[in-house]
């Protein structure tokens, strides 16, 4: 939650901005400033203060208890010019409430933390368990000094400028391991822990089990990713409350799927009591992976609980981001989170010319020319697979005529595959011309370079049949000057000539270009592969020189009954 603080007319109405946009995250705290602050300091995770720094430094002072336990805390100036992160920058996400703060308001986020500044990923932002000297070692990453990457284990990363050898160090392991001087530890959740238990096993057999397993093969907790076992003991008190103290999720599966995992050490106690030979094993090696810590049983007489421990190898991530229209305020911030993430950028060039000013120093760019679709995604899949963290990006939506599908038809479940949605072209070109999409409405692509114009031409003429308005991507280029006007005709067969239509050229960029015209009057000759044209069903009307599709039938009922 986050508390909201004000003192004045000006920043209770900004406060209330905030309030009304964002309902579910924020709360109010109206009386006495100070009391207010002590309040909500004690309550929220976040704050925004309408008020001065220096006033919110005095307030905030005597409440602070520790960097991992105070929340963050964002001051907006009285003018509503800035929003500057004063605490919590990295722990309490008060740099990117920041940044939330700014975009809504119309504020200049103010950061000063020292890896934000120079555009370096903090190395306690990075969603992993860090201890170790990590003060030190990211000043050295921020004085350009030499500091070694040493991946025990592969975990996709965001760009970090590391070399082979220096005398700092990051060590990414999941082994139980003290880190040495000038070294930060990253421990990344590769260990899966599988359970079994009888009915009531206490938790704290349960939990002196899985430490004792852990510890005795010299892995660290930090590194457990998830606690699994069978259906049949996914209410079991002592799994469930040991989940929650280690404080990672509980995932179960049928007694059927674990039969079918092959497993050192089966038994025929469990297949009788849940009808499966294995569940600790058997949990623990579903998702593949290898087997550190065998079946073993509680120290305790009976033995009521029993573990194992399998390290799953390290999935590559691949984010396919839809870059939107084009302008850049219709980027989403999603899409530019993504992009900071990503270790590996992959995509056309005039695409990653636009977004290039955004990428983290660092980030690898692969970039290729038109034509080369399926390349770029093959290569994105590839470095995926590698362990990296990447970025596939495309304009519009990635899954719209873009980058998604060809992605997605190279790609196994061996990676970890995020869809980012974007602005499509069609929408971007719907909100210039009014409210063309307001009823059922239907894209078609009419580049016959992969489909065949057959196949086209029976979706058109589908279209045209069941009177929905059709958003034509892709109309005309030199060497296909037949396919629009062809298609036009199958519409003029059951649309009057006065249907309007919508021609929009570069929408969202700087030499945009859009008119409004009728099925009659359409000049396919001024379109071409930048442009989108939007013909309307039998409801649409031209109102005010606005493109309007009625969301009913009764609106152009009435409409005719006037005329």
């Amino acid at each position: 939650m986050i508390g909201l603080i004000s003192a004045t007319a000006a920043g209770a109405a900004a406060r209330d901005r905030l309030a009304a946009a964002w309902p579910d995250r924020t709360r109010v705290y109206e009386g006495p400033v100070g009391d207010a602050v002590r309040t909500a300091f004690a309550q929220c995770e976040q704050l925004v203060c309408f008020l001065a720094t220096g006033a919110v430094v005095r307030l905030v002072a005597p409440l602070l208890s520790g960097k991992m336990e105070d929340p963050g805390v964002v001051c907006v100036d009285e003018g509503g010019r800035f929003a500057v992160s004063l605490l919590g920058g990295h722990a309490g996400g008060a740099n990117e409430l920041a940044r939330e703060v700014g975009d809504l308001l119309g504020a200049e986020p103010v950061v000063t933390t020292a890896t934000d500044a120079v555009d370096l990923p903090g190395l306690d932002t990075l969603g992993l368990p860090v201890e170790g000297d990590v003060a030190g070692v990211s000043r050295a990453l921020l004085d350009g000094e030499a500091v070694a990457l040493r991946a025990e284990v592969a975990w996709p990363l965001p760009p970090l400028p590391v070399t082979q050898e220096g005398p700092y160090t990051i060590r990414l392991t999941d082994r139980l391991v003290a880190a040495a001087e000038r070294e930060a530890v990253l421990r990344p959740p590769t260990l899966v822990v599988g359970v079994g238990a009888s009915k009531g096993a206490p938790v704290e057999e349960v939990l002196g089990l899985v430490g004792d397993a852990l510890r005795e093969a010299g892995l660290s907790a930090a590194s457990v990713a998830e606690l699994a076992t069978v259906d049949a003991k996914a209410e079991e008190a002592g799994i469930v409350e040991a989940a929650r103290r280690l404080g990672v999720p509980l995932v179960t599966y049928s007694a059927e799927d674990l039969a079918g995992v092959d497993v050192p050490n089966p038994s025929d106690a469990p297949l009788a009591a849940v009808g499966t030979p294995s569940v600790a094993e058997a949990a623990a090696l579903v998702g593949g992976g290898e087997l550190l810590v065998p079946k073993r049983k509680s120290a305790a007489s009976p033995a009521m609980a029993t573990c194992a421990v399998v390290r799953r190898p390290g999935r590559g991530r691949l984010a396919v981001v839809g870059l939107g229209p084009g302008a850049r305020d219709l980027l989403t911030p999603r899409a530019k989170a993504e992009l900071r993430r990503a270790s590996v950028l992959v995509g056309l060039d005039q695409y990653v010319d636009q977004i290039r000013d955004l990428l983290r120093p660092g980030t690898r760019i692969l970039e290729s020319g038109l034509g080369a679709e399926e390349e770029r995604a093959r290569t994105a899949v590839e470095e995926a697979r590698k362990g990296q963290a990447v970025a596939l990006i495309g304009s519009g939506d990635a899954g719209v005529y873009a980058m998604a599908s060809p992605a997605l038809a190279e790609a196994s479940d061996d990676i970890d595959v995020v869809g980012v949605p974007g602005v499509t072209a069609a929408l971007a070109a719907g909100a210039i011309l009014g409210a063309p999409l307001g009823h059922d409405h239907v894209s078609i692509s009419l580049s016959d370079l992969h489909t065949p114009w057959e196949v086209i031409e029976r979706r058109v003429r589908a279209a045209a049949e069941a009177d929905i308005v059709v958003t034509f991507y892709n109309p005309r280029s030199r060497g296909r000057d037949w396919q629009l006007p062809k298609a036009l005709g199958i519409l003029a067969e059951h649309r009057t000539p006065r249907t309007p239509v919508g021609v929009v050229r570069n929408a969202s960029r700087p030499d945009e270009s859009s008119r409004l015209t009728t099925l009659g009057t359409l000049d396919p000759a001024t379109v071409d592969m930048m442009t989108v044209v939007t013909v309307g069903n039998t409801a649409t009307r031209d109102i005010a020189g606005r493109m309007v599709t009625p969301r009913g039938y009764r609106w152009q009922a009435a409409q005719e009954g006037a005329e």
